[in-house]
């Protein structure tokens, strides 16, 4: 981070640098622009373009290579978020896959706990299948879903009241 500024001051002192990024800059945001989904993010990629190309020593008139250079990292950057997302959704799909239970049906008495468990509001139902059938202590479920232990517990307790009421006899 401390090299990025220490670019930006020396590119700030150089008059021609200054003018060049006064003149483009707009036109880069609005090109840079059509790949991203805010505009902090063309910001950054057209602040990376000038570092870039500043570094590189590249004679300021070129303007050509200079969008060139920001298309380049915009196209970059569209790569990259696109393989975090596919991580989160993998991580996602794996960790959902992990905490739904799987009764073997063998007789109502199971058919009737899992109809209860399936009637829980989704937290509460949550936090009951990673406690009993994860092992997983108050912590570790806090941690996971990010809430405190205390509402892991209280969503824990919660949801064996509602299963006793729903599995009492009537």
């Amino acid at each position: 981070m401390k090299d990025r500024e220490e670019v930006m001051e020396n590119v700030a002192t150089h008059e021609d640098w200054k003018s060049c990024f006064s003149e483009v800059a707009p036109g880069l945001l609005l090109f840079a622009r059509q790949w991203t989904r805010s505009a902090a993010d063309a910001e950054d990629i057209v602040q990376e373009a000038f570092v870039k190309f500043w570094r590189r020593n590249h004679n300021v008139d070129n303007r050509a290579l200079l969008y060139a250079t920001v298309r380049s990292i915009a196209l970059d950057f569209i790569r990259r978020d696109r393989r975090r997302a596919r991580r989160e959704a993998n991580v996602f799909a794996e960790t959902e896959s992990t905490i739904e239970p799987h009764f073997e049906l063998e007789d109502e008495t199971q058919s009737a706990l899992a109809a209860a468990v399936d009637s829980l509001p989704h937290d509460q139902r949550e936090v009951l299948v990673l406690k009993i059938w994860n092992e997983l202590t108050f912590a570790e479920i806090a941690s996971a879903l990010g809430i405190s232990q205390n509402t892991a517990a209280s969503r824990y307790r919660y949801a064996l009241a509602g299963l006793k009421k729903s599995l009492q006899p009537q």
